[in-house]
């Protein structure tokens, strides 16, 4: 028996089927309670919808699409400032303003869908072509029309699939997600320290040392909604200064997050006296601790290295709890491989509205896509 699937574009959760769970036992980020927070708290200039895949009437697909549109986008980061940030911009706003996200543009790794195991691959995966495609007829009735449209992140085994159906897209990749494993014999911190060779057990010493004086809080929601202002300012401040930036948060975002997903959600507030000057999250992720924004005083982060120890401090935590793993995402890539994170290649694959531009799609993302470079470490002995 030949049986259809179909598909259902939802704009707000609570229109989601009631099994909608079912689907996202395994990624915190694709539940309705994670697209609730995106829904209530997403960047200004970002419009989520969701996507059910059904055969007959039984759930058998869910999956997240973000469109951004730039107009709304103050800068696109402001630290590069030479004459290829200056045409990139130029490229971004004119031909490049309305972008359509398959996946979570908030967060590095496989957002974007998840189907039922006894489905059929190919045919899902063509399903979901065809609900890209009346997105973008949506958007455009609505008068917003797609300039460029992006299925991210993926490793190399799972956009093979993707790519046998989007046949016309080019395939890139961007900077890696760096991927801590955490040993199976380690039950501490101090496991991991005597892990390190002598360099980088010297390197975390001096880290701690300097870091003397600085006083590390859980916050609760009450306490978040106290600091939101000050939490905010310290995320813009790192946001904004960024290479690259395509969306920022709402005001509102950490204390939507932590009411909503509750112990799923940790902010950790950094003091000196008394005065907060840094803040991490992480969002527990099945097995998987997910590190998330963070913010800080730029003066006293050089002076007590306190990115590094933030580092440190979510690799304590994810030991003690018995995480698998932890997702330190893209950026600061060179800081976060000398704690021990791994860079493992990411792909994605996108196309332009424009037929001409999308000849030219690999010539044209190289002005999208700021190049870093960067040496790998390896801090074990």
């Amino acid at each position: 028996m030949n049986t259809n699937y179909s598909f259902q574009i939802f704009k707000n959760t609570s229109l989601l089927p009631l099994e909608w769970n079912s689907l996202a036992s395994e990624n915190i980020f694709l539940t309705r309670e994670y697209l609730k927070v995106l829904e209530n708290s997403c960047p200004v200039n970002m419009t989520c919808h969701f996507i059910g895949f059904f055969e007959e009437k039984k759930l058998i697909g869910i999956a997240l699409t973000q469109f951004l549109f730039a107009e709304k986008l103050e800068s696109f980061g402001e630290r590069d400032k030479c004459l290829k940030t200056s045409v990139r911009n130029f490229a971004l706003k004119n031909f490049a303003s309305h972008v359509l996200f398959v996946g979570n543009n908030m967060l590095t790794g496989q957002n974007a869908f998840a189907f039922a195991q006894n489905i059929k691959q190919a045919k899902a995966i063509k399903t979901l072509h065809k609900a890209i495609s009346q997105l973008k007829k949506d958007l455009k009735a609505s008068g917003k029309k797609v300039h460029i449209t992006s299925i991210k992140d993926f490793t190399a085994k799972e956009v093979e699939p993707l790519q046998a159906e989007f046949k016309n897209n080019y395939t890139f990749s961007t900077q890696p997600n760096m991927i801590f494993e955490i040993n199976k014999n380690w039950k501490s911190e101090q496991d991991y320290i005597d892990a390190l060779s002598k360099k980088y057990r010297d390197q975390y010493k001096r880290a701690r040392k300097k870091a003397e004086g600085i006083v590390k809080q859980k916050m609760s929601l009450s306490d978040i909604r106290k600091y939101e202002d000050v939490i905010y300012d310290l995320y813009f401040h790192v946001a904004k200064n960024a290479p690259f930036n395509t969306f920022f948060l709402a005001r509102n975002h950490f204390s939507f997050f932590k009411e909503i997903m509750k112990d799923d959600f940790l902010l950790y507030g950094y003091f000196l006296d008394e005065k907060l000057i840094g803040f991490n999250t992480l969002i527990k992720n099945s097995d998987t601790m997910d590190t998330y924004f963070l913010g800080y005083d730029e003066s006293i982060q050089r002076e007590k290295m306190l990115y590094l120890n933030m580092l440190y401090d979510m690799i304590a935590y994810s030991i003690k709890k018995g995480f698998k793993e932890i997702v330190f995402a893209r950026t600061a890539l060179e800081i976060k491989s000398s704690v021990g994170a791994k860079p493992i290649k990411m792909y994605g694959l996108i196309t332009h509205s424009n037929a001409l531009i999308n000849h030219n799609i690999a010539r044209f993302f190289n002005y999208l896509e700021p190049k870093t470079d960067w040496q790998e470490r390896n801090p074990f002995k």
